[in-house]
């Protein structure tokens, strides 16, 4: 809910358009919503481009003969071949040339945890891992999901976990960072459309503190969990006064703000007598002072400041 709630917030202070950029390549420049077209058809007086078309909302434009034809996300080019099979009804050989009259801007944008967080302009066609290595990549902080956030006249996001957000102008969706970093499932990495709001959310911690030479917050990454052994590598082992055997994962609980003690016997899982244990987000690790250890070894302390002390004064 908490990353659902972050993209929107984002997709919300996004402007609907962008000031008009126009762009010299239109061999990769993809059409959408409000661009202004001309569309010419060689010996068809009922199309014959005087009469500028802007795309609308759907993203298709109308024509006489041809009909309701989508546009959005087509090239110039594609558009064209688009027309001409719904006019080979009656032309034997149609000729259709498209234009540009007024061009929009496709900006998208790329929030959170990336190198250089901006927002970028779509030239052709550009999957998810395009725009995020444009972006500078994902940096140590990222999470383990990457947000998308599409306008409902740019289409469906083509993802299985794709839904409406509450105020039916937004689809959402989640991609495992793992899912396209790793290649693992090549769908996952599906093409950016103009006015997309990537999002990265910062990732998840987990915290050690108590009786460890290094205590403190660690990331959990792309993972969503991390052992009690990967925990205490993290914080650089026990601490020489640490009571393994009383340590507790302190867990919280999404209804309350108090928190679930869990014993845990890190003593025994040291030793390989007990499985080791996950631990998830925004858990605590917490490993004791044993009051023996320390007394012992203040008393020895004391011990040798008093011994080095007697050999001072006998010299």
């Amino acid at each position: 809910m908490k990353i659902l709630q972050f993209a929107l917030f984002c997709a919300a202070l996004i402007a609907q358009d962008g000031p008009a950029d126009p762009l010299k390549n239109l061999s990769t420049y993809l059409l959408g919503p409000g661009v202004l077209i001309t569309v010419q058809a060689l010996d068809l007086e009922e199309i014959d481009g005087k009469q500028p078309i802007r795309i609308d909302l759907r993203g298709d434009i109308k024509l006489p003969l041809a009909g309701r034809v989508h546009a959005a996300g087509l090239t110039v080019e594609q558009l064209e071949t688009a027309i001409v099979e719904r006019l080979k009804a009656y032309l034997q050989q149609p000729t259709v040339t498209v234009g540009i009259a007024e061009f929009r801007s496709q900006p998208v944008s790329v929030l959170g945890a990336v190198g250089t967080p901006g927002v970028l302009q779509l030239q052709g066609r550009k999957t998810l891992f395009e725009i995020l290595s444009m972006a500078g990549g994902l940096k140590a902080e990222a999470g383990n999901v990457v947000v998308i956030t599409r306008q409902k006249e740019q289409g469906a996001i083509p993802l299985p976990n794709a839904k409406e957000d509450p105020t039916g102008r937004f689809d959402v969706a989640e991609v495992s960072v793992k899912s396209i970093m790793g290649g693992k499932n090549p769908q996952d990495n599906i093409l950016v459309h103009p006015n997309d709001v990537i999002s990265v959310p910062k990732a998840e911690l987990v915290y050690v503190i108590g009786a460890v030479k290094k205590p403190g917050g660690f990331v959990l990454s792309e993972r969503e969990t991390i052992s009690i052994l990967e925990a205490l590598s993290l914080a650089e082992g026990l601490d020489r006064v640490a009571s393994p055997q009383t340590a507790k994962i302190l867990r919280a609980t999404d209804r309350s703000a108090q928190r679930t003690e869990i014993a845990v016997d890190v003593k025994k899982i040291l030793t390989g007598k007990s499985n080791d244990l996950p631990m998830t987000a925004n858990d605590i690790l917490f490993i004791p002072t044993s009051a023996s250890k320390n007394a012992a070894i203040r008393g020895m302390e004391a011990a040798l400041q008093v011994g080095t002390g007697l050999a001072i004064y006998r010299r």
